[in-house]
């Protein structure tokens, strides 16, 4: 039952995390009033306006990660899971009735909060219930489910496509206005698709009444370690939360040099490291007090959590400003025809549900270190062959697709199967929440920055060598992977270990 449930979860986060990859470009021009085509001005607005919802976004989840991380700690990890998917479940719902490019974001924001705390939830559930010799099969599954419902989403945009005039009859027939049936299908549907996302809210009821509690929790619970969580260390979370609003201000400000738009991101990051690392530093200083942790434990587990968000700030930048606008390339090679993105999405998460299901069985075999360096090296050149070798939607590229998809991908199945490893039942939520979503703000970064490289490497076919356009902006983003190799250098060995208690 408790896989079960978080299968679906991560299933449904992976749909939440790939809705807006598909219809985001659809969205933004509807909201705009932009009809037909857009001209080259109206391009650069699109994609400023894609990057900038997706930054807030990956904001929202890294916010998420470590709110409802430290729920779970204190809480228990099913109630806050419950909790976690139907935030996310009904305010995607809500993204569908937005007017506005500034109304999405803020519903993608708070959408966001949940689908980040399942994430760290649903590992921590699962990671504590099952037996150490079933870890790599279950960091596989969670990576597979989640790029199972990325895949998911681009079917789906397909049947839709399929049946949009007939769907446009039947919500007619059932006594809607003719204005806000003409709002629900244009451009593709796309709010209809968003609707769709209050799916998972059903999901909610089955995991308070079926799924169990984690026994690793329960049992902290019964040794009042749990009691050393405090309410007043969310202000934390409140003022980290601060920084990465900084960081998305002097990105999406576009008269902002770049001197400033460096300072503000520096400035950032600090006060999000700080504020989102406060809980945890207050709940082991107090356990160090009531004598339930030493204190030598404090600063490892700090130092593990710093850690912990370089190897996934790595991971998902590289995905996310490069693997994730491949489906808005391909509709702008097509002028969004030929239903290119959303078989280009399809195509991209079938490859990831590949490469994250293999690299946790890799990394148990060779060793989480050595794997995670592969991936880097693999990673960074698929993004470059691919964006530098097609220029046309074809074949040749739904296959360099579909590589890239299981070489970027790959880190979400190696991710959930090392983080649980880093952190004590204490603080394993919060830790590998903070650990994994922090990594989000790094790739929120590389989103913004690609709003504002694109208008640059638009202006000629080629630059410094490179395609120019999506093709040289996602191929100079790639070189983040090489930051991976020296990262891991320090990051300790856990294959054949047990979980932390």
């Amino acid at each position: 039952m408790t896989l079960t449930a978080a299968l679906l979860g991560w299933m449904f986060d992976g749909a939440e995390m790939g809705v807006f990859s598909m219809i985001g470009r659809a969205a933004i021009q509807d909201m705009l009033g932009i009809e037909g085509a857009p001209s080259k001005l109206q391009e650069e607005q699109i994609g400023f306006y894609f990057g900038v919802i997706i930054a807030i976004f990956l904001v929202g989840a890294a916010t998420g990660g470590v709110l409802f991380g430290w729920l779970g700690d204190r809480i228990g990890r099913v109630r806050a899971m419950s909790l976690s998917v139907l935030s996310y479940a009904l305010f995607t719902g809500f993204c569908g009735l937005a007017q506005d490019p500034f109304q999405l974001a803020i519903l993608r924001f708070i959408a966001a909060l949940g689908m980040g705390g399942e994430w760290a939830l649903g590992v921590a559930l699962v990671m504590e219930v099952w037996p150490n010799r079933s870890r790599a099969l279950m960091a596989g599954l969670i990576g597979a489910a989640a790029n199972f419902g990325y895949m998911l989403v681009g079917v789906i945009g397909l049947l839709l496509a399929a049946i949009l005039m007939e769907l446009e009859r039947a919500l007619s027939t059932i006594g809607l206005a003719d204005e806000t049936v003409k709002m629900l299908v244009a451009h593709k549907g796309w709010r209809l698709m968003m609707i769709l996302g209050t799916v998972p809210a059903l999901l909610t009821f089955f995991i308070r009444m079926f799924v169990p509690e984690s026994k690793r929790w329960e049992h902290e619970k019964g040794k009042g370690t749990v009691s050393y969580w405090a309410t007043v260390d969310l202000i934390g979370v409140l003022i980290g939360g601060l920084g990465p609003a900084l960081i998305v201000y002097v990105w999406a400000e576009r008269t902002n040099s770049t001197s400033i738009r460096v300072l503000g991101t520096l400035i950032g990051l600090a006060i999000a490291t700080l504020g989102y690392t406060f809980p945890i530093f207050g709940y082991l200083q107090r356990a160090n007090v009531g004598q339930q942790l030493s204190e030598a434990s404090t600063w490892p587990t700090i130092r593990r959590m710093y850690l912990g968000a370089m190897l996934s700030g790595v991971a998902l930048l590289g995905s996310w400003a490069s693997a994730q606008w491949a489906p808005s390339w391909a509709a702008q090679l097509t002028q969004n025809q030929q239903n290119s993105r959303e078989w280009t999405q399809i195509t991209l998460s079938v490859g990831a549900l590949v490469g994250a299901f293999l690299i946790a069985v890799i990394g148990n075999w060779l060793s989480r270190r050595i794997s995670y360096a592969i991936m880097c090296v693999l990673s960074m050149i698929a993004a470059i062959v691919f964006y530098q070798t097609h220029a046309e939607f074809n074949a040749s590229f739904l296959i360099w697709v579909f590589i890239l998809g299981v070489c970027t991908s790959s880190f979400y199945g190696w991710l959930p199967l090392y983080l649980p490893e880093l952190f004590s039942t204490k603080v394993r939520a919060t830790g590998q929440g903070f650990s994994y979503n922090f990594g989000r703000i790094v790739a929120a970064i590389g989103t913004l920055q690609m709003g504002a490289l694109l208008p640059w490497f638009a202006e000629t076919k080629t630059y410094a060598g490179l395609q120019g356009g999506y093709p040289a902006a996602c191929s100079y983003i790639s070189v983040i992977y090489l930051a991976g190799l020296f990262v891991i250098i320090w990051a300790p060995e856990t294959r054949g270990k047990s979980l932390p208690e």
